[in-house]
This record gives structure tokens, C-alpha cells and sequence, in this order.
């Protein structure tokens, strides 16, 4: 005869679902911190556009 202990599973549920709440917050945390961070270089890159570079090719044959 197979004893289910209810108040351990009970328990054991708890932690799971606080363990799964926990990871999804943290998982948000650094999709925005890759957000924030993808728009500072995006931001970092267009101030460092030179509009005449790339402009001319020298070829010498």
C-alpha cells in the first residue's frame, strides 16, 4: 500500500512554483539590462558615424 505524505508534496509544490517564479523574474531582469544595453551600443555606434569615411576608394594600378 503506497502512503502519499500530503503535506511534503504540499511543500515540495511550494518551492517549485517559488523556484519557477524566481527564474522568470530574473529572466526579465536580464532581458531588459540586454535591452538597455543593445540601445547604449545602437546609441554609441551612431555617435560614431564619420559621414566621409568610406566615401572614396584610391586604387592604383
Amino acid at each position: 500500500m503506497c502512503i502519499l505524505d500530503i503535506p511534503a508534496l504540499s511543500i515540495g509544490l511550494s518551492q517549485s512554483r517559488i523556484q519557477q517564479a524566481v527564474s522568470i523574474s530574473v529572466l526579465k531582469m536580464s532581458t531588459e539590462m540586454a535591452a538597455v544595453d543593445g540601445q547604449a551600443l545602437t546609441k554609441m555606434m551612431e555617435q560614431s558615424v564619420q559621414p566621409n569615411l568610406g566615401g572614396n576608394i584610391d586604387i592604383k594600378a
